[in-house]
Parts: C-alpha cells; structure tokens; sequence
C-alpha cells in the first residue's frame, strides 16, 4: 500500500502528471511487487524559479528536477529491490522530463508496519488479521 509523493520541476503539466504517475506506479509494482489498486500518488509542480540545487535555482542552470517519495511498510521489500526500484525510477523519469539534473532525489521511506495504514487499519493489524483467519 504505497504512497507517492512526486514533484516535478516546471509549470503545471497534467498531462506529464499522468504520464509519470502511470510511470511510477507501473515501476511500483514491477519492481517492488505492491499491488496496484493500492497505490496513491500525488503529482505537484514546482516552478524552477523555486528550486534549487547547490544555491542555483533550476532556471539559472536551465535544468530540470524531480524528487519522488514512496512509503512502504518496512520489511516488504529487500535493500536490492530498492535499489532497483530507485536506479530504474531516476532513469524513467529523467527520460520522462528531459534535461533533468543529477540532483534530482527518490526517498523509499520504510514505515513501521504498526504506523503505517490505510482504511483506518495499520499494516501491523492487517497481518495480524491475516495470519489469524488464513485465506482458504
């Protein structure tokens, strides 16, 4: 149950917004095995005026940037799992935007299972649910 937070240098794009959402919700659950329907994600857009990297905002430097942040539930997933997640989200969504700088970040936060929820419900109750009445 992975939630996404991606910003994404520039003016509002709704169409790039689609574009990269279905992009990193594909990568989510290829890459780390979630299941899509319950994937959220937001979208904003950060004018390069007001980004900066290195004290330079990204109009300066004539670059683009993104920063994608995803929580998982800690324990899902394996630290080569992430990383292929994270070499595979920066090289689409560099190609995805164009022209984006190196300095462009994604943060896979592991949330504790009993902290982390949806549906009013943690992760933590949900296994234990789970393991309590097995599936037949």
């Amino acid at each position: 149950m992975p939630h996404l937070n991606l910003q994404i240098s520039g003016p509002a794009d709704p169409a790039l917004a689609r574009r990269a959402s279905a992009l990193v919700a594909d990568l989510t659950v290829d890459a780390l095995g979630k299941q899509r329907e319950l994937i959220a994600i937001e979208v904003r857009f950060v004018e390069r005026a007001l980004w900066f990297v290195g004290g330079r905002s990204l109009e300066e430097l004539g670059r683009n940037s993104f920063f994608l942040d995803i929580s998982i539930t800690d324990e899902t997933n394996t630290k080569d799992e992430k990383a292929r997640f994270i070499e595979r989200a920066y090289t689409q969504l560099s190609a995805l935007i164009g022209d984006v700088h190196e300095v462009s970040y994604i943060h896979v936060v592991d949330a504790r299972a009993a902290a982390y929820g949806y549906g009013g419900s943690t992760q933590e109750r949900r296994y234990q649910a789970a393991r309590l009445d097995p599936p037949r």
